[in-house]
């Protein structure tokens, strides 16, 4: 009988690179497919799909039995503040969901998940926001953060209980992602594609802790086959600033960057443009949000010693994940290149 592996979140830009991954290795993979969700990222591929949704116990039940192991991939991510019904929304999906994948998984005697971690879990010295962060800094829940970030945080607690009750889990850190397969997109792809189609007016200084997509599949598949039991690992490419990113994008798109605006104008202008697009505009995506911007400028390091030293990983070049998405975005109609260009 063939092993079947389980994999919440595929239509997702991680999830879709990761379930491409799989099936290169020759594994037979079944999907969660929320009905009411673009499911693109899947199309074509010779997966197994089932609906459901992870913030119903019994249908995570259905949906694992007969696998053999499971990449829990879904979250709700979120740079909002949040309003009552966005963060009871973010625990539903990402702490409770967590709790039921992990509880099916389980009961279904499911032999290794590996769970989808965020940075923004991982704790850090507010004195000193740039010092690299490792696995082993608690995460310290009296400064700012985002609600997602608690819920995240919440979640690996999660997993560290299905750990104590018997389960083997490994918890896969992500950064912020670029690379193809971004078929919602997400909203640094959204960003490549605002930059590269002339709408992007102006950025801040700041920066972030970065990861290709084949870097954090990597990480993924290599945390599923040598991870320890209970740890999380770390999977990033590197730091980068927002001016070396523009610098990529520029590259790749033959666009100048555009201005440079100081902080201290884009912060109320971020607050403004959150308040109008929730009065006016509720189903619009937010991507200049104010803890986006808080988040910039903490400029968040992360060591990811852990990570190379227990299973090899190996991080890669950027530039060729930009380019990769830009020609992913290209290829959708997403990017209109310029006039002329190959």
């Amino acid at each position: 009988m063939t092993e079947k592996t389980f994999v919440t979140g595929g239509s997702g830009h991680l999830g879709a690179n990761l379930v491409r991954a799989l099936l290169a290795r020759g594994e037979s993979v079944r999907c969660l497919v929320h009905p009411d969700h673009n499911n693109a990222g899947l199309d074509g591929l010779d997966v197994e799909r089932v609906e459901g949704d992870v913030r119903d116990l019994e249908q995570m039940r259905q949906a694992v039995a007969g696998c053999t192991r499971a990449y829990h991939v879904a979250a709700k991510v979120s740079t909002l503040g949040g309003t009552d019904a966005e963060k009871r929304d973010l625990y539903e999906t990402n702490v409770l969901g967590t709790r039921h994948v992990l509880r099916a998984a389980r009961e279904a005697g499911l032999k290794r998940v590996v769970f989808t971690g965020s940075l923004s879990a991982v704790g850090f010295d507010p004195n000193d926001t740039q010092h690299p962060s490792d696995e082993t800094v608690p995460f310290y829940p009296f400064t700012r953060h985002m609600p997602y970030g608690y819920t995240k945080m919440l979640s690996e607690m999660e997993c560290l209980k299905a750990v104590a009750e018997g389960l083997d889990v490994v918890m896969a850190i992500s950064t912020g992602i670029m690379g193809p397969n971004d078929f919602l997109p997400s909203r640094l792809g959204r960003t490549l594609c605002d930059f590269s189609n002339g709408k992007l007016r102006g950025y801040i200084p700041g920066g972030f802790e970065f990861v290709t997509s084949h870097d954090i599949v990597q990480g993924h598949l290599l945390a599923m086959d040598k991870g320890k039991t209970g740890q999380k690992y770390i999977v990033s490419t590197g730091f980068m600033t927002l001016d070396d990113m523009l610098d990529h994008f520029s590259r790749v798109a033959g666009r100048k960057k555009p201005m440079r605006m100081p902080v201290g104008v884009m912060r109320p202008l971020a607050h403004a443009t959150t308040w109008f697009k929730r009065t006016f505009m509720p189903g619009a995506p937010h991507r200049f949000t104010p803890m986006a911007v808080h988040l910039l400028q903490t400029r968040r390091h992360a060591d990811t010693s852990r990570a190379q030293t227990e299973f090899g990983f190996e991080p890669s070049d950027m530039g060729e994940a930009v380019q990769d998405a830009y020609d992913f975005f290209v290829s959708q109609g997403a990017i209109q290149p310029p006039r002329g260009a190959a």
